[in-house]
């Protein structure tokens, strides 16, 4: 940006480079979609998620069209966000009453022009 405003001077060199700067901004695009899992109660799992964009695009993580808590939310999950933006387990939680971790998930990524969403991968417990 500072190349751009040292080319001209006053308002219009100002709004040509900020006109410039939003032409190489992009929407979100997933690039790396979530696969199904089957996973045993306890163990670790990772849904993988990634997504490009300019700028970068937020993830969030909906199961069963519900958003998911992430330790971003509460500390005390057992979800984390990873910065790559896939969504770990510390372990699967499945029990007889519950089964909150059992479902269809999809990522979505977004920034100001836009969202993507991912393909519906399902985890299942074993």
């Amino acid at each position: 940006m500072f190349s751009c405003l040292l080319r001209g001077r006053g308002t219009v060199a100002i709004q040509a480079c900020r006109s410039r700067l939003r032409q190489e901004d992009s929407p979100p695009r997933i690039v790396e979609h979530p696969s199904d899992l089957i996973v045993s109660k306890g163990e670790p799992a990772t849904l993988n998620c990634k997504a490009e964009g300019r700028p970068a695009p937020t993830v969030e993580w909906y199961k069963d069209g519900e958003r998911v808590e992430t330790d971003r939310d509460n500390p005390r999950s057992h979800r984390m966000l990873l910065p790559s933006g896939s969504l770990f387990f510390l372990r699967i939680v499945h029990g007889r009453r519950s089964k909150p971790d059992d479902g269809s998930y999809v990522c979505v990524a977004r920034n100001y022009l836009g969202e993507a969403v991912s393909h519906n991968a399902s985890l299942e417990v074993a």
